[in-house]
């Protein structure tokens, strides 16, 4: 059974859970509440792929840090509320739906709320997440198969190497069970913001669907290839069935950022991710994260369909 954190004010938990549980509204009316906040034009609830930096010295998940060009820094700014009030952006490295230890939707999600993010007239409210997440019976994340098996030319990332405890579990990816994890914070996100669009941001192409090779740019000339890379593949193909499936459970809109950046993966010639010290996408670009070139892409997407 899921375990319930609550978000912010007492209160306001209270009175989530109570419409969410569909108590009676002379029930729900005799909660009293503080006074509620109007709410921000832009919340940004997320991990890397949204924040897109990463404290290359301290090594911390730090939830203040942005990148310059990631793309909800880019929409903020097409929406004329970049460094005002009028956004929330608690998004960073690190960050699962609850896997944990770093921060997670929930725990984003409250100091969203304390921010006074959520109202009556929030307008957009971003979600990305899953990437980071344990699934299915492995204790394995994928950061901590980057070494074990993503990077591990002898014995590759074979299916077989989540049985070998190399991989983490991507059998155990499923969009119903997204749902159910995320679906707390959806709930109370809703019933806060009952006139915002709640958008779940898929991942951008990273590699080719239904491939096998994994490819990491160095330097702009040589790249890392494992030809046997069909574990990471197949993650990232369920991690994005999982997110539209959810997006449909819970009831929000899903935004396709892995068919918007199609053939400008890692392995393409034009990638609009960062490989390591690449020139080409940007020298101190985050691996395996959006180029400044893929966020604008994201960000101007997001802004013509949500943002006007």
């Amino acid at each position: 059974m899921m375990s319930v954190v609550p978000l912010g004010n007492g209160k306001r938990w209270l009175g989530a859970t109570i419409a969410a549980l569909a108590v009676t509204t002379a029930t729900a009316g005799s909660v009293v509440a503080d006074p509620a906040p109007a709410g921000k034009d832009l919340v940004v609830l997320g991990d890397s792929f949204s924040a897109n930096d990463w404290d290359h010295f301290e090594g911390k998940n730090d939830c203040n840090r942005h990148g310059a060009t990631a793309w909800p820094v880019q929409l903020a700014k097409r929406m004329g509320v970049y460094d005002t009030e009028g956004v929330s952006d608690p998004s960073c490295p690190g960050a699962s739906i609850d896997s944990g230890p770093g921060w997670t939707m929930s725990q984003q999600a409250q100091r969203a709320d304390k921010e006074g993010a959520f109202g009556p007239n929030t307008k957009l409210v971003t979600v990305q997440f899953g990437m980071n997440d344990k699934w299915g019976t492995s204790d394995q994340t994928l950061f901590s198969s980057l070494q074990s098996c993503l990077f591990n030319l002898e014995l590759g990332c074979d299916p077989e190497a989540v049985d070998q405890g190399r991989m983490t579990d991507y059998t155990g990816v499923s969009g119903a069970l997204m749902a159910k994890r995320m679906s707390n914070a959806i709930t109370y996100i809703k019933y806060y913001a009952p006139n915002a669009r709640i958008v779940f941001v898929g991942y951008p192409e990273l590699l080719t669907p239904g491939s096998n090779a994994i490819c990491l740019s160095i330097l702009g000339v040589a790249p890392f290839i494992n030809p046997r890379g069909r574990a990471l593949v197949e993650f990232l193909d369920r991690i994005d069935l999982a997110q539209r499936e959810a997006a449909q459970l819970l009831g929000i809109d899903f935004f396709d950022a892995r068919a918007l950046t199609a053939g400008h993966g890692l392995c393409s010639p034009q990638p609009w991710l960062n490989g390591i010290l690449d020139f080409r996408t940007g020298i101190d670009g985050l691996p395996f994260h959006p180029s400044t070139e893929g966020d604008t892409v994201l960000a101007n997407a997001i802004y013509d369909r949500y943002g006007r």
